[in-house]
């Protein structure tokens, strides 16, 4: 048995008033790792009501919680949970932002059409919004189709154009830091997935005149699965990269 369905007995042998209690004591954190594998497991079993709370905790490994938890709201029809989770892609704690990111790659795991429309929703959001969007879909398990793997190098490239629209003041922000951040590993799985247009889109953002869409392409350059996906291609963006002055 793997370590989440022991911790879904656990959890399921709990009376519900202890739930939180045995969250926080097996979360791992203060700690370099929070317990994901226990995040999914409550993320399984929760009541709803109990997710929900969870997601608004003030304590961020319940807020985690909370947040994986409303993944598996979305996937039974929860008409609320998508406005909460964007609401927590924006929250200051990183654990809490990750958690939905995960909360979206569940809703993926059973039904794509609906990530999708979500991240149509999503995509012109501020900053940490479209990083939610951007971790959630470049998510590998996810991208074995052809048609999505498409979307999510099409999702990447509208982010990464209003990344290059963004202004001086507005790139200061930790937000945007972020953002960043997660494109710089995004864009990688994206392209590996859909070699074709992922490094036709990363070539045009490797000529861009914009010092941080160009460390964008830089930093996933250093990812090796996108030299495994195409060799060739990879050696050729960072000529381009070369040439435009990085």
């Amino acid at each position: 048995m793997s370590k989440r369905s022991d911790y879904r007995e656990v959890l399921e042998s709990l009376p519900p008033g202890e739930w939180t209690a045995y969250l926080n004591a097996e979360s791992g954190l203060p700690g370099p790792r929070a317990n994901l594998e226990l995040a999914a497991a409550f993320a399984d079993v929760a009541e709803p009501d109990l997710v929900r709370l969870c997601a608004g905790s003030p304590d961020e490994y319940l807020a985690l919680c909370g947040a994986v938890g409303l993944g598996r709201l979305l996937v039974e029809g929860d008409s609320d949970a998508a406005a909460t989770l964007r609401a927590l892609a924006g929250d200051d704690r990183w654990r809490v932002r990750e958690g939905v990111a995960m909360a979206l790659q569940r809703l993926g795991d059973v039904d794509m059409p609906a990530l999708w429309a979500l991240a149509e929703r999503w995509v012109d959001g501020g900053p940490l919004v479209q990083r939610a969007v951007a971790a959630g879909i470049c998510e590998p398990r996810l991208l074995h189709g052809p048609e999505d793997a498409a979307k999510a190098v099409e999702i990447l490239d509208r982010i990464t154009a209003s990344v290059e629209g963004t202004d001086p003041a507005s790139r200061r922000s930790e937000q945007f830091r972020v953002l960043r951040q997660g494109l710089g590993y995004c864009w990688s799985v994206a392209a590996a997935a859909e070699p074709a247009s992922g490094f036709g889109h990363l070539a045009k953002w490797a000529g861009s005149q914009d010092k941080d869409v160009r460390w964008i392409v830089r930093e996933n350059l250093r990812k090796a699965r996108l030299h495994k996906a195409d060799p060739s291609a990879a050696e050729r963006l960072a000529a381009v990269l070369e040439k435009s002055g990085e």
